[in-house]
C-alpha cells in the first residue's frame, strides 16, 4: 500500500470526521452555537466519533430488533426469511463443535477448513435465532462453538489458498462473536485475542505483500475478504487503527480490493445511469457475485460505524453491483478490455470480453444492497432489485451447495434487512 499513502489517507479521514463534527455542531447549535454547553456537546460528539457501536458489524441493534418484532407479528417477507433460517441444519441448537489447533486450506493433504466454516455458520445462525426468537438454547450453542474455537485455534495453514481462509473466516467469525459479545459465559477477550493472533497479522501481511507477487496478481475477492476481516476485527476489538487500515485500503489500496481497482471502468447505461465493470467480470460470474458479497459486507459494517462506503466516489460500488446484476439477469453489458500484471514479475494479461461462466448463479448477497439503496437512500437500482427478488427469501451457509462457495457469505439478508 505504501506507508505514505496510508498516513495521508488516515489524516484525510481524521480531517473529514473533524470537519463533519464542526459542521454538525454549527448546524445544530443555531444562534447559541458557541455557548459552553455546545462546546460540551461538541466534545461529547468527538468522543462518540471514536467509540465503536455494538453490535455494529453486519447487524445493528435496530436491524435485530426490527426482525424480532416483524417475525413475532408474522409479517412478510421477514417470516419467510425466518423460516429459511430455522430450516437450516446449521441453525439447530445442541451442535457439538469440532475445534482444531491448525486449520488447513489448500495444498491438498490434510485440508480440514470445512470444519471451521461449518462451525462459524452454525454459531452465526444460532446467534441470530437467539436475537430474533429469544431461545436460550441457541445462544448457548453459539457461545459454546465460539468458545471452543477461541480456546483451540492457533494457526491457518496451506498453500496460497490459506489467505482466502484467513479473510473469509476471519470476518465471519468476528461477526458471530459480535452477536454474542454480551452473552453470559461468552469469552469475548479470548475471541478478540484469537482474532489478533491468528487472523489480523496475516490479513495485514497479505494486503501489504500479496504473498510476494505483483499488487494486481490476486483477484478482487482475495483483497476484499482480508479487508473485511481487518474491519471486523477492528470493530470486535475496539481497535481504531485496525479498522482505519481497512478503510484506507478501500479508498487507496494498491491491490484489486480498493474501490477504483475493483470497479475499474464506468459505462453509461440506457437509462442515463452508469454501470461499473467489475474486476473479475472477465473471469467468471460466480467469483464476480462473490466479490459483490464481500464488498457489500465491508460497506454494511462501515455503515454501522458511521462511514458511508456504499456512496463513496459517487456510488461507485452501486454502479458495479448494477453491472453485475444486469449481466446475471441475462442482459447485455458493455465491456472494456481489462489488463493486469501477474506473478512476481507482473506478467501482462488481459480479458477482452465478459465471461458467461456461472452466469445467473444464486448467492445471498443482494437484499442487503437492495434495501440499502432503495430504502435508506431512496435510489432506483432496478437490476439489483430484480436480482434480490430472484433470490428472496435469502438463505445462508449450506443452502447454496455443500462446497466452500456456499459459505462465502453469511446470508439471511431478507430477514435482517427488509424494511
Amino acid at each position: 500500500m505504501g506507508h505514505h499513502n496510508a498516513h495521508r489517507m488516515s489524516r484525510r479521514s481524521v480531517l473529514k470526521v473533524a470537519g463533519g463534527l464542526a459542521a454538525a455542531g454549527a448546524a445544530s447549535g443555531g444562534v447559541a452555537a458557541w455557548s459552553s454547553s455546545s462546546a460540551d456537546a461538541a466534545a461529547d460528539a468527538g468522543k462518540k466519533a471514536t467509540a465503536f457501536t455494538h453490535p455494529g458489524m453486519l447487524h445493528s441493534s435496530g436491524d435485530l430488533n426490527r426482525a424480532k418484532k416483524r417475525v413475532a407479528a408474522g409479517d412478510e417477507p421477514w417470516l419467510s426469511g425466518w423460516k429459511r433460517l430455522t430450516a437450516n441444519g446449521r441453525s439447530q441448537s445442541g451442535r457439538t463443535p469440532r475445534p482444531q489447533k491448525t486449520v488447513v486450506r489448500g495444498g491438498g493433504s490434510g485440508e480440514n477448513y470445512g470444519l471451521l466454516y461449518a462451525d462459524i455458520h452454525a454459531a452465526y445462525q444460532n446467534a441470530l435465532r437467539w436475537h430474533i426468537g429469544g431461545t436460550q438454547e441457541n445462544a448457548d450453542t453459539a457461545r459454546d462453538i465460539l468458545n471452543a474455537w477461541s480456546g483451540t485455534l492457533k494457526s491457518i495453514e496451506g498453500d496460497t489458498n490459506r489467505y482466502l481462509a484467513l479473510g473469509l473466516y476471519g470476518w465471519q467469525f468476528a461477526n458471530a462473536a459480535e452477536l454474542m459479545r454480551d452473552y453470559d459465559g461468552f469469552d469475548l477477550e479470548r475471541s478478540q485475542q484469537m482474532m489478533r493472533d491468528v487472523f489480523h497479522g496475516w490479513n495485514h501481511d497479505f494486503l501489504v505483500r500479496h504473498n510476494g507477487t505483483c499488487d494486481s496478481h490476486y483477484w478482487a475477492n482475495w483483497d476484499l475478504c482480508n479487508m473485511a476481516s481487518m474491519m471486523a476485527i477492528g470493530i470486535l476489538c475496539d481497535d481504531r487503527a485496525i479498522y482505519d487500515e481497512a478503510l484506507d485500503y478501500f479508498y487507496d489500496g494498491a491491490g484489486n480490493g480498493a474501490i477504483k481497482n475493483a470497479v475499474p471502468f464506468l459505462h453509461p447505461d440506457v437509462d442515463g445511469h452508469d454501470l461499473g465493470q467489475w474486476q473479475e467480470s472477465g473471469r467468471d460470474q460466480g467469483h464476480t457475485i462473490m466479490g459483490i458479497g464481500q464488498m457489500g459486507a465491508i460497506c454494511e459494517m462501515a455503515w454501522n460505524q458511521g462511514t458511508d462506503l456504499y456512496g463513496y466516489d459517487n456510488n461507485r460500488f452501486m454502479k458495479g453491483a448494477q453491472y453485475v446484476a444486469k449481466y446475471n439477469l441475462g442482459q447485455d453489458v458493455p465491456f472494456t478490455t481489462y489488463e493486469w500484471g501477474s506473478g512476481h514479475n507482473c506478467t501482462p494479461n488481459s480479458h477482452t470480453e465478459i465471461s458467461p461462466g456461472g452466469r445467473g448463479q444464486q448467492r445471498p448477497v443482494w437484499d442487503m444492497l437492495h434495501y440499502h439503496y432503495t430504502r435508506r437512500r431512496k435510489l432506483s437500482v432496478p437490476y439489483i432489485s430484480e436480482m434480490a427478488q430472484s433470490v428472496r427469501p435469502e438463505g445462508g451457509g449450506g443452502d447454496y451447495g455443500a462446497s466452500s462457495g456456499g459459505y462465502d457469505q453469511l446470508g439471511f439478508g431478507t430477514l435482517l434487512y427488509a424494511k
